[in-house]
């Protein structure tokens, strides 16, 4: 076989589900993060290799829910989700290559959610009108980057403000001094059941929560001006994030816990998205000069792990990835305690975009590395 694994893994991808959102466990074709997710694997794939192949399947994909309007297929501004926002990322490829106005109205669409979110008293993006005061790390990724990139393309620079705060709000009152690691959540109110009383926070520290709040700095900071009066803190706290992920990187398999720091504990697993978030993230932190080879070290370790863990061929010769948990979240019904109990509770399964599209960002990121050396 090839030892492209990015052309191998995204190749399998588009040959077994030629629609991301109608992959079996999609409970109906909607426009969602997950979908989103896969978008984004596939246009670095177009990015780097100029394969007409992974732009027409972006096409494809969001042409299921762009209408010439502008309007978005199964999106409800009114609900107020972040993770609504993610699927928009790759709007500005479709506006760039075909200058269509329907991918700019969709883009304004999403922002324009944004403009009227519910906020914090400090400015944090709430994760979803239902979950009023919440802030989670994964939201970060859902909105951060979007918005960088349209601050960006459109010289809209306000939003490079509003971006650096949300990054820089969710580390702070998430943070875990002791291990430096981050909780999942945080409610500002303190109501919920999961919330501790006196800080707010979830009670653990989840892999794939961490690996997206890692994944939105690294990419945020590719559009974020070179000036920016916040760049150089939101490096620095990138940075010592990361040293807080290299202490608890499994030494043996060079993967990542489902609960980071708790490995040893009965009933925790390494697991793949999280694994794939920080190889991706700490790749391309390296590349871009954020941090060091210890990093890149580390990297390498967790897409071996990956290859030999978690990575399979099927019968007809496509390969897939395993060991990826379904979901996790906190509060709503039936009620998410945030618990330890909680987190390996939930089902793995293989192919899950949460776990594949990362996988794929951070294979394209380690042949990037080996190529310059």
């Amino acid at each position: 076989m090839s030892d492209v694994w990015s052309v191998v893994m995204a190749d399998s991808f588009m040959q077994r589900y030629p629609l991301v959102s109608d992959m079996p466990f999609q409970k109906r074709r909607c426009w969602n993060y997950e979908n989103g997710t896969m978008m984004t694997a596939m246009e670095r794939m177009y990015e780097q290799t100029g394969d007409e192949r992974y732009y027409d399947y972006i096409k494809t994909n969001m042409d299921l829910f762009i209408q010439e309007d502008g309007s978005i297929a199964t999106y409800n501004l009114n609900e107020y989700n972040v993770d609504m926002i993610n699927q928009g990322k790759t709007l500005f490829l479709l506006y760039n290559k075909t200058g269509e106005a329907k991918y700019k109205k969709a883009l304004d669409l999403l922002v324009t959610q944004l403009k009227g979110h519910p906020r914090t008293s400090e400015g944090g993006l709430w994760h979803k009108k239902i979950y009023p005061f919440q802030m989670w790390l994964d939201g970060v990724c859902m909105t951060s980057p979007l918005l960088a990139a349209y601050g960006k393309t459109f010289n809209e620079p306000e939003w490079f403000d509003d971006v650096a705060n949300e990054i820089l709000l969710m580390e702070r009152v998430s943070r875990d001094p002791h291990t430096g690691l981050l909780y999942h959540g945080w409610d500002e109110s303190k109501e919920e059941r999961w919330a501790n009383k006196e800080t707010g926070c979830s009670p653990h520290f989840w892999g794939r929560a961490v690996g997206w709040y890692v994944m939105a700095v690294v990419d945020v900071l590719d559009f974020l001006p070179i000036d920016h009066p916040k760049r150089g803190q939101i490096i620095g706290i990138f940075y010592r994030l990361v040293q807080a992920l290299l202490n608890v990187q499994d030494e043996q398999s060079g993967m990542w816990y489902q609960v980071l720091n708790q490995g040893t504990r009965k009933g925790n697993y390494l697991e793949a998205s999280g694994t794939a978030m920080f190889t991706c993230a700490l790749a391309k932190g390296c590349r871009m000069g954020y941090l060091g080879k210890d990093a890149l070290q580390a990297a390498r370790r967790g897409h071996q792990g990956l290859l030999e863990h978690c990575v399979g061929k099927e019968a007809d010769g496509t390969y897939h990835l395993d060991k990826i948990c379904s979901v996790a979240g906190l509060g709503n019904r039936p009620y998410r305690d945030g618990s330890f109990s909680y987190y390996i509770s939930e089902p793995t399964r293989k192919d899950d975009p949460k776990g594949f599209a990362p996988f794929v960002m951070a294979c394209l990121e380690i042949e990037a590395a080996a190529s310059v050396e």
